[in-house]
């Protein structure tokens, strides 16, 4: 079996390859740059006997724990998103982050978490939505299914909550339900990984252009969701995501 590491520098090479490949557009000879373009490499490493680095997104091989910075956004009005990049949507997200969504989706690929596109509506054959969604198996399913905690520290106490203690639901007023959030590994188009393109990293309307998304119930509906501004810390608050495998309450689980 191949380790860990060994994966890691396969994966990544494997991707610099694929952005490698891509075609490059023709300058005129008169065209000089005023310095010479350094080419950009993901920094990746190992921390320790289970801990990797890749960029700043750093995952726990055995727990399959997932962590990256992020700041607390000032949303004062509906949410669609929970968490995008800091050139994303932030007046409709909780949550902003300077990562690469490359970086986290190799962390998500290396930890071996399955990408459910059960969220994602068939196209026709001329590119139209319809009202069908994939059949994905059982496992796969169960395996894409995630955990999205925060954690931030005040006065040097570390506090840590699920984010769903954020998100108001407009009519019941209560919080979001707790549950799962699904990765679905998003899509490429024009050769482009699309979270790296639109910001979108976790959505709570489904975009197939987001990493992962919400499954729950008004996951179409845009005015449903708020910020629970009672219940978070001040805007520009330093956090740190953690995402971990979903285990749902034994209560939930099927006889």
């Amino acid at each position: 079996m191949i380790s860990l590491p060994a994966i890691l520098i396969l994966t990544v090479a494997a991707t610099l390859a694929l952005a490698q490949d891509a075609p490059s557009v023709a300058t005129s000879p008169k065209t000089v740059p005023e310095k010479a373009v350094e080419s950009v490499k993901p920094v990746m490493g190992k921390l320790d006997a289970s801990h990797y680095r890749i960029g700043k997104v750093t995952f726990e091989q055995k727990t399959r724990e997932i962590r990256f910075p992020a700041k607390v956004s000032d949303p004062n009005m509906r949410l669609e998103y929970l968490i995008v990049q800091e050139k994303g949507k932030l007046y409709e997200s909780l949550l902003s982050t300077d990562i690469s969504p490359t970086h986290l989706n190799l962390a998500f690929t290396l930890l071996r978490y399955p990408a459910s596109r059960e969220l994602y509506v068939l196209p026709t054959k001329s590119g139209e939505k319809t009202s069908r969604f994939p059949i994905i198996p059982d496992d796969i399913k169960s395996g894409a299914r995630i955990s999205i905690s925060v954690e931030w520290k005040v006065e040097g106490k570390t506090h840590q909550v699920s984010v769903n203690e954020w998100i108001r639901h407009a009519v019941k007023t209560t919080a979001m339900p707790e549950g799962p959030w699904v990765y679905g590994g998003s899509e490429f188009h024009d050769g482009k990984f699309d979270p790296e393109t639109t910001g979108d990293i976790v959505a709570i309307l489904t975009a197939r252009s987001a990493l992962v998304n919400y499954p729950g119930q008004d996951n179409q509906n845009g005015e449903e969701w708020w910020p629970f501004l009672n219940r978070m810390p001040p805007p520009e608050t330093e956090v740190t995501v953690v995402i971990t495998p979903y285990q749902p309450e034994p209560s939930k689980l099927k006889p």
